[in-house]
């Protein structure tokens, strides 16, 4: 039997964004690994945010599940739905 894989997390951010850089410190203090990208400093990350629906950052994609913005009341569930271990 395959273990089961984590999902992918990945951080669309801007560098001025002060919800990035709140949900990239909550991110890092759950222990949670991540690949996170400037969208206005790569363009290829700009068009991939574009494809998740992004209208405004942070956009955080963990496997299949898109979750904008940052609550942190709200994303432990969400992280959880999308198969996160918290």
């Amino acid at each position: 039997m395959k273990a089961r894989k984590t999902p992918r997390i990945t951080l669309y951010s801007t560098h001025s964004c002060s919800h990035c850089r709140q949900l990239r410190a909550w991110l890092k203090q759950q222990g949670l690994a991540f690949r996170e990208f400037d969208i206005q400093r790569n363009a290829r990350a700009f068009k991939e945010f574009q494809r998740h629906g992004g209208r405004s950052v942070p956009l955080l994609v963990a496997g299949d599940q898109t979750i904008r913005g940052f609550d942190a009341k709200r994303l432990p569930a969400q992280l959880r739905k999308a198969g996160i271990p918290l």
